[in-house]
């Protein structure tokens, strides 16, 4: 996520949302190791975490192991990163959003490519990816509150899923593919959404809706609950996939961007923040979807 406007109003704690003792975060890489644009965590199979923008925008860092990070590739051509995903195959897609492309990079080839582009986008913003490869790219347009929702398929052709939205932002499958979360950022709702096989969506419905603070990346635990990047309020909210608020993980920062999972046993969380140029981390009692 890249924010064109503040969003900052007061913070609203509902009754039955609790925060966990054993989830105190620490920083994994300090202050000023990346830059405000600070986004997109994701972690190979081989436990390396990466993320957009290490010591200068157009760059993708690889951190293996804490306050240990390096620049890992440069992009081409003045693009920058946002969101990133590996799929079982250990391929990284890196969405760009200042040239409207989806990267793909072949780790073991140390290969850059364009995997998919498409000029009607306003910019890819943050991705989500199935089992079978497809990807899904929330498409927001900061200046118009508005976004869409971009279906990626695998072989690098692209579909309008979904136009005329709000401030579109984190997206995300859920552990048995059939649910896609897509949230709003400046709406500050989360929408629920039917998918099929072929990455096809329906039965729209309102997951959940906040009061106060923007909404960033999103991912999801292996039963399904929903870690949700609270922009502004400096937290990770967990939500049930029944919708109910769980608990609440307070951060050092006050801007996180985004969330991934990783650790040995796939139950460590990484936070991206963005004043911070920091990525926070904690420890949670389920293990995330990808690791």
């Amino acid at each position: 996520m890249r924010y064109f406007s503040t969003i900052a109003l007061s913070l609203f704690f509902p009754s039955q949302l609790t925060i966990a003792a054993q989830e105190a975060t620490q920083d994994w890489m300090p202050a000023q190791s990346f830059t405000k644009g600070v986004e997109g965590p994701a972690v190979d199979k081989n436990g390396n975490l990466y993320a957009v923008n290490f010591a200068k925008d157009g760059t993708i860092g690889k951190v293996n192991k804490q306050n240990n990070g390096e620049i890992f590739i440069e992009l081409p051509n003045g693009s920058i990163g946002n969101g990133i995903r590996f799929d079982k195959f250990n391929n990284m897609y890196i969405a760009d959003y200042v040239n409207h492309n989806i990267f793909k990079y072949d780790i073991a080839a140390k290969q850059l490519s364009v995997f998919a582009h498409n000029p009607k986008m306003n910019q890819p913003n943050d991705i989500a990816i199935s089992d079978s490869g497809i990807l899904f790219a929330s498409d927001p347009n900061w200046s118009k509150n508005t976004g869409n929702i971009w279906r990626i398929n695998t072989d690098g052709t692209s579909n309008l899923l979904e136009a005329n939205m709000g401030t579109t932002n984190g997206i995300e499958v859920s552990p048995d593919n059939n649910t896609l979360y897509v949230n709003e950022s400046v709406q500050r709702k989360i929408w629920r959404y039917q998918l099929d096989a072929q990455g096809n969506i329906s039965n729209k419905s309102l997951f959940y809706q906040f009061d106060s603070f923007g909404l960033d990346g999103m991912r999801c635990d292996k039963a399904g609950n929903l870690y949700v990047a609270r922009y502004g309020a400096g937290e990770v909210v967990v939500i049930s996939p029944q919708g109910k608020l769980l608990r609440s993980i307070k951060l050092k920062g006050q801007h996180p961007t985004n969330v991934a999972f990783g650790g040995k046993t796939g139950k460590q969380v990484f936070v991206t923040m963005q004043q911070r140029g920091a990525i926070e981390t904690f420890q949670t009692g389920i293990a995330g979807r990808y690791f």
